[in-house]
Order: C-alpha cells, then structure tokens, then sequence
C-alpha cells in the first residue's frame, strides 16, 4: 500500500527540499520530489541512529532479555531513535560470550513489521575489555584484557559476526594487531579508554582506527607538549569523534571546541545511555557492577557511569551549546555514525531507504517521529 506523506520542509543529509512529498511503501521510501506550498508547518528530518547506548527502561544490554531488548527499542523510538548499536561494557568473559549471543539474536530477528515503532538494532559496540587499567573509568579492573585477536574472534563467534564497532585502547600490547585484524574483517575500531600518547595514536590511526569514543572522558587529558589521544583526535581531520552532549560528561565550552575542529562532517553525537534512562533516580545495573542515579547523574563510586541522556535531548543540547542549526545537529546524530560504519543507506532519505523520520514544528520543537508509516509522539 502506497502512502504519501508532506512536510513545510526536509532536512536531508546535505541540505533541505522545500514541500516535499513522499512515497512511502513497505516502511521505505519510494520517491522524493517538492511540490507546491501545502499549509503544513512540520519539518522532517532523518531519524536518529545511536551507535553508544547500553540500555534504558532499567534494562542493561549485558543482562537483558529478548522481551526487555525490544522494550528498550520500543523506549528509543519515542525517544527519534531508528537504528541503535546496543553496547557491552566490560565483564567476564563467559557473560559477554552469553550477551553477544543474545544481543546476536535480537538483532537477526529484528522487524519493522511489529505492532508497535521501534529502534532497529544493526550490529553490536563492544565496549571493552581491551582497554587501558589507567583510564578504565567503572570498567571493572579484573576483567580488563590484553588485546588479542583470538578473544575476539571468539566474541565475534558468539556474536554470529553482529559486532560492527569495538572500542580499543592505543599504547596497549598488540592493540595494533587487533586493530588490523577488525578493520579486515569488516569491523570498525573506535579510540577509547587510553592513556595514549601522540605518537601511539597516530599508531592506531594507521592501522585502521576510524573513531573515538566518548572524546575527553576516560583518556588522557590534552597537553601543550604530549598532545595525547585527546589533542591527536581533535587534530586529524579523517577521525570521528563521539561526545556525550549533556553539560555533565563535557563542558558545554569544550563540547563548542569539539565541533569547531570535528566540524559537520566528522563529530557524533551519542548518548552512552545506561539502564537507568528514562527511569527515576535511584540503584541501576551496568554490567556486573550497579550505579546510583541522583538528580539526573550517574555514579559509581564517585565515577561518572554513563547517561540517562536521550538522542533527541542531546540534539536540542548541541544547539544550544553551539548555535547549530537544526539540520547540522541532527547530521551528527544520523549521516555522521551511519558514514562511519558504512551504513548511510539507513539515514540517507533517498529512495529505498527506511522511511523513518523525526517531526518538528516551526520553531524547532520536536513533536514526535515517523517510523515505517507509524507517527509516534
């Protein structure tokens, strides 16, 4: 069944179409193309697509059951979520093999054709142990691992290849290795969780690393003399960088230098969204230890533990924070994670491409999304 839908405007990922219409069927666009002035005042923009989330709705992707997976992608969808990376963080090993493979199964039966929107998972972030002792953040300390390309393999394994973005720490013992090996198996490397100097993250870099995650929290801090992993990535014009736009995680003066030197084309918005999002305050699971969430911040043992940040929160902060216009926030919270992974089909509001949408009014006011022919508010 063919459906049309309009809007005042559309926010694509290089620019906007004035009164457009579009041809959805199926739950993916058909055809694009501007009309005349319709009336409505609504612009339309992609939908979002969080590549940094561990869960929400008390639920943690490292516990969860299929019933709470989709519960949580039933949350992120009100929320202008279309696709989302359900992230581990670090545990015993036989828990991660065992989340890997239910996360590995959500994602293989994921549907757009259920009775309610959700968020589609696409692949998997994994999100440790291969980090640094000296910039663990919460991750617990006893199950940090060295890198190693067999570990891997057996996570991927139990993943049934569904891992997509791994987070690894430059300077570590063959991290460089892994590195090379995930970048040839199709998997992209983000940069975290690292002590790193200058010379050892130019290092990553040249070995495949693409990203980095989660830039300034949990890495050694930038320093006029040894530049780091922080000064290196702000530096390089051909590496992403995520941020955590809540005011919390980074200052909103340094969430303004992130964007001048990321600039439109390189920066990415996550939320690091944990089980306790969209909760009240209170005792939360993240992996194998807990945080306490009071007035909005995520503790553990005085340790900032992720966010109950949500995407459509984060795009109204960077504005705020920045001046950006709408169509700029939302880029860096859809084409930007889809480019890097390779996926821009799912963000890309062209023809064949999922018809899901976020709404906002004329003073740029989010409203609700569209998922698949479904209007969520």
């Amino acid at each position: 069944m063919l459906t049309k839908l309009t809007a005042h405007k559309l926010l694509t990922e290089t620019g906007q179409i004035d009164y457009p219409i579009l041809t959805i069927e199926d739950g993916r666009i058909v055809s694009l193309e501007s009309g005349p002035p319709n009336g409505s005042t609504e612009t339309l923009t992609a939908a979002f697509f969080d590549i940094h989330v561990h869960g929400a709705c008390s639920h943690d992707f490292m516990a969860a059951s299929p019933s709470e997976i989709a519960e949580v992608g039933r949350f992120l969808a009100i929320r202008g979520v279309g696709h989302y990376l359900p992230t581990t963080v670090t545990g015993p090993i036989d828990a991660t093999l065992r989340a890997l493979d239910t996360l590995a199964h959500a994602i293989e039966d994921a549907s757009t054709d259920g009775v309610a929107p959700t968020a589609i998972p696409v692949g998997i972030h994994l999100e440790g142990p291969f980090i640094s002792h000296h910039k663990r953040g919460v991750h617990p300390a006893c199950c940090i691992q060295e890198p190693s390309i067999e570990l891997f393999k057996r996570f991927q394994q139990a993943a049934r290849g569904q891992i997509r973005l791994m987070t690894l720490a430059p300077g570590l013992p063959h991290v460089l290795e892994l590195i090379e090996h995930a970048t040839a198996s199709g998997v992209r490397v983000t940069m975290g969780h690292s002590n790193a100097t200058a010379s050892e993250t130019l290092a990553a870099i040249a070995a495949g690393a693409t990203s980095s995650t989660h830039l300034f929290n949990a890495m050694r801090a930038l320093d006029h003399r040894e530049p780091g992993i922080t000064g290196t990535i702000l530096d390089r014009d051909d590496v992403y960088a995520e941020a955590i736009c809540d005011g919390l995680h980074v200052d909103p003066a340094i969430v303004r230098l992130w964007f001048k030197m990321k600039g439109e084309e390189r920066a990415i918005l996550v939320t690091d969204g944990t089980s306790a999002t969209g909760m009240p305050d209170g005792i939360y699971a993240l992996g194998n230890f807990t945080v306490e969430v009071k007035d909005g911040v995520c503790l553990s043992d005085g340790t900032l533990s992720g966010s109950v940040l949500t995407m459509d929160q984060a795009v109204e902060n960077l504005q705020r924070f920045t001046g950006a216009p709408l169509g700029t926030a939302v880029r860096l919270a859809s084409r930007n994670p889809a480019r890097m992974l390779g996926l821009e089909h799912l963000t890309a509001l062209t023809p064949g491409a999922p018809a899901n949408f976020n709404v906002y009014n004329e003073v740029g006011e989010r409203l609700g999304s569209i998922f698949s022919g479904w209007r969520v508010t």
